[in-house]
This record gives structure tokens, C-alpha cells and sequence, in this order.
């Protein structure tokens, strides 16, 4: 047991009550091993922790509020221990190897310790309404989360997933953080999704062995004559490894209809004659010409949008949507001075993104995988992106408000820290379904002040229902 509190400003606090790990139910022959990590994972050794999480209600009909988060707390981390029998590198943590003669440095995944994640149990006294009424996002979000700050590389002394159970006045909140050198927004969501199967399975009874949708793959990637592990031209972590902390920003959540998009995607391809520009390529489109406009660029200025984009589907042959590592790359999807951006229309800036997603492909993919194995690039969160870039991260395609725990379907997603600065943009799908998505948005709050008069945004913004 524990007791400790995360400082806010002013206000209530998060209190810690109780911290333990929770270990893979039972191990394999293939669980005991060490898991080489792959040019897309090693990249990301200094980038944060992926933290997402859920907020749900509390059950209305509650008898005994000790009992029911007491049962809720044992039954997520039995249904978590079986979860981790399939996901089992999360229990391990990185481990270097290095040798002077010859010149050797090699990142990798000792699984074989089943060392466990970490289980906390919080309290907050604060409501669903406090959480999401307010137009920001409130900064206690963040305290909803462990591995405050932590970078991947961090793995090797804290665990490399942590599972955070906060009890509010009204609901629950279940944030984890996982290590992004171990997998990417895909796999997250697929560890997400599995436990929640397995506890709704629990639930009706089947207490062992429960057979679950979408096994994770666990046999990494390496392209032809690539033999792990992968020796990098380091001598000592301190070469590339850079602490970020982000600039003072306001956080947003923008809600965009199923029919709002629609209208988006149609106006886009209309204006280049085509059928071809999708909805998130119209949506980022807009996105990155309304926050372009917001920062008052000079004309001659340039600008970019980036979009996250999955791999696995664009090799050839495919990687299955199963494999549980990092297969994305952050395509730079349109680049244009300020400009050219703003006097032309909405689908000139779509097509510029739509021809760039096109054009990601195979050899595309593996160009760059051949160029990084050449000259190893350990991405630097406070240099990698520029000021005058948008940087569309997430999926609105990810699974969210599938994942249930005897509470029903959550009301709302929301993250951490984690890896965000001016002009980064998440996407999650909307809680009513349907095609709708939310935005959170990370602007400098001049810039967010006049992305919020801005005519062409704002028109396009629609209201949420969830409260």
C-alpha cells in the first residue's frame, strides 16, 4: 500500500493509494527470450510514453461504492495478468549491450524477467463535469497518468507499460502508459481492446484460456540481410537521448460531425473533380490551412503537414494488423509557403495530402528503413518538427469506445504529457460513432485564440453531446 499525491496548481489532487505489478499470468517457451527491436522501435527511444486512457460513469445503481471499485480493481488486474500471457514483451524491460572491442551498442527486450507492469489505484475529487466541461482541457488530465515525462529509453529501470486506475466522485478513469519503442498506436489499441475482451469474457465466466480475436505477432520486422540486433553507432545513452519539455500551450477538444465531415470531403473533391480525397485527408486539409492562417505566417513563409501513418498495409507482403511493434512513418504530407496554402481552396491543400498518402508505398517504405539502417536517427522530440508544421498523430480508425469493463461504453477519451507540442493534432473517433471524429489540438494560446474566431474552422465544428 501507498498513499501520495500529484501536485496540481490549485485545486483538488490526485492520491495514490495503492501501487503493485501485476505479471503474466503463466509464461511460454517463446516469452522467455530476448526481443530485438527494429529501426521504426530504436527510433523511438527518445519520444515519450504513448498515454491514452478512458473516462467512464460509475454504474448508477451502486449499493456499496468500496465494494464496487474493490471487485473493479481485482477483476481488471486478473483480466490484465492474461492479457500480458499474449503481450508478454510489456512485462520485460530494454536492456543495453555493449562492447568497446569491437565497437558494438545494441537496444533490446529482455522478456525474459517477466519483471510485470505497474497497477496503481487513485482517487480524485473531482466530477465527470470537471473533467470535461471546461473549453481546455484541464491540466489534472495529466495526473491521471503514470510515467509522467518518462522517455522510452526509460524503460530500462521502470516498467515498460503502466496501467493507472483513477476513482473520481462520479466515474473512472483508466489511463495507460506504454513504451512506443515496444509499439505503436496500433498495437496499443490492440492491447487495449484484448483486455477488455478477456474481462467482459471473465465476466460471463470463463475464468482461463480465453480465446481472443486478434492474437498479437510478435516475430519483428527486419528487411532482407538486416540481422539483429542492430548495432548503433553510440557509445553511451547521453548521445542520444534529449529531455523535452513542451512550451506553455492550451489543449482543445474540436468535435466534427459525421455529417460536417462529409460536407468537408465533399467541398474538397468538388473543387478538384475527383472522388479520390478521403475524409481525414479533407479534414486535415482544413486543419492545417486554419491553423496556418491562425499563426499569421508571412506569405513567403513555410509550412508543412505531417501525417502519422501505419506501414503495415503498405508493404509488400503486408504486415498483419496484428504485429505488435511500431510500423509507422511520419509522412511529411504537404509542403507549401503560407501563401499558396490560404489563396487557394480547400481541395488544392486535400489533393497535395491525398497524392502523398498515394505515394507511400513498399519501396517508399523500405527506402527509408535502408536510409536509417545507413545512419541511425533516434528522433528528438524539440527538433524534430518545426514551428510552422501541423502534425496529425492517432487514428480515428482505433478502436476506443469498443472497450468496456462492466461500466459500459466510456464517454470520453483524453491523454497525457506524452509527446506533444505547438501544432500537434490528435485524432480520436467521435463518441457518438459514425464516421464523427475529435480533434485535440495543441496551439501556443494566441494562436488557439485565433483558431477559435476562425470563420472557416469554426463553421465546420460541431457540438458534443457526450455531456
Amino acid at each position: 500500500m501507498c498513499k501520495s499525491s500529484m501536485k496540481t496548481m490549485d485545486g483538488p489532487v490526485v492520491q495514490r493509494v495503492s501501487k503493485c505489478f501485476v505479471k503474466a499470468s503463466h509464461s511460454t517457451q517463446e516469452s522467455n527470450q530476448i526481443c530485438h527491436l527494429t529501426p521504426w522501435d530504436l527510433a523511438m527511444l527518445s519520444a515519450h510514453y504513448i498515454q491514452k486512457g478512458l473516462l467512464y460513469k460509475k454504474p448508477e445503481t451502486l449499493v456499496d461504492e468500496h465494494d464496487f471499485i474493490g471487485n473493479l480493481l481485482e477483476k481488471l488486474k486478473h483480466s490484465l495478468s492474461l492479457t500480458l500471457s499474449h503481450f508478454y514483451p510489456l512485462c520485460g524491460r530494454l536492456v543495453t549491450h555493449k562492447t568497446k572491442d569491437p565497437p558494438f551498442y545494441a537496444v533490446s527486450i529482455d522478456c525474459t524477467t517477466n519483471s510485470g507492469v505497474r497497477f496503481i489505484h487513485a482517487t480524485l475529487d473531482m466530477t465527470i463535469s470537471d473533467i470535461l466541461s471546461p473549453v481546455d482541457v484541464p491540466p489534472i488530465v495529466q495526473s491521471l497518468f503514470d510515467h509522467d515525462r518518462a522517455l522510452n529509453h526509460d524503460g530500462h529501470t521502470m516498467p515498460l507499460l503502466s496501467i493507472q486506475v483513477t476513482e473520481l466522485v462520479d466515474g473512472v478513469f483508466i489511463g495507460c502508459s506504454m513504451n512506443h519503442s515496444l509499439g505503436d498506436g496500433t498495437a496499443y489499441w490492440n492491447f487495449f481492446n484484448t483486455w477488455s475482451e478477456i474481462f467482459r469474457a471473465q465476466a460471463q465466466g470463463h475464468e482461463h484460456d480465453v480465446p481472443i480475436s486478434h492474437p498479437p505477432i510478435h516475430n519483428r520486422w527486419f528487411p532482407n540481410g538486416c540481422v539483429p540486433p542492430i548495432n548503433l553507432p553510440f557509445n553511451h545513452h547521453d548521445e542520444f537521448i534529449s529531455r523535452y519539455e513542451a512550451p506553455m500551450m492550451r489543449e482543445r477538444i474540436f468535435h466534427f460531425s459525421a455529417e460536417s465531415i462529409a460536407k468537408l470531403k465533399a467541398k474538397a473533391n468538388s473543387e478538384c473533380n475527383t472522388t479520390k480525397i478521403s475524409s481525414f485527408q479533407s479534414l486535415s486539409a482544413l486543419v492545417w490551412r486554419c491553423i496556418t492562417r491562425a499563426r499569421r505566417l508571412a506569405r513567403d513563409q513555410k509550412t508543412s503537414c505531417k501525417l502519422s501513418t501505419n506501414n503495415r498495409t503498405r508493404m509488400d507482403p503486408p504486415l498483419a494488423q496484428e504485429y505488435f511493434g511500431n510500423s509507422i512513418h511520419t509522412l511529411n504530407a504537404g509542403t507549401a509557403t503560407s501563401g499558396e496554402l490560404l489563396e487557394n481552396g480547400l481541395g488544392w491543400a486535400a489533393w497535395k495530402l491525398h497524392m502523398a498518402v498515394i505515394n507511400h508505398n513498399d519501396r517508399v517504405v523500405l527506402g527509408w528503413v535502408r536510409e536509417w539502417l545507413k545512419s541511425p536517427l533516434i528522433y528528438q522530440l524539440g527538433r524534430y518538427f518545426d514551428p510552422y508544421c501541423v502534425m496529425m498523430g492517432s487514428s480515428p480508425r482505433f478502436n476506443m469506445y469498443g472497450n468496456e469493463f462492466g461500466m459500459g461504453k466510456a464517454i470520453a477519451v483524453r491523454s497525457g504529457y506524452a509527446n506533444k507540442f505547438d501544432g500537434k493534432v490528435t485524432s480520436y473517433p467521435g463518441h457518438e460513432g459514425g464516421g464523427s471524429v475529435d480533434l485535440e489540438v495543441c496551439l501556443s494560446p494566441g494562436v488557439m485564440a485565433a483558431l477559435e474566431s476562425d470563420q472557416e474552422f469554426m463553421d465546420s465544428v460541431s457540438v458534443s453531446n457526450v455531456l
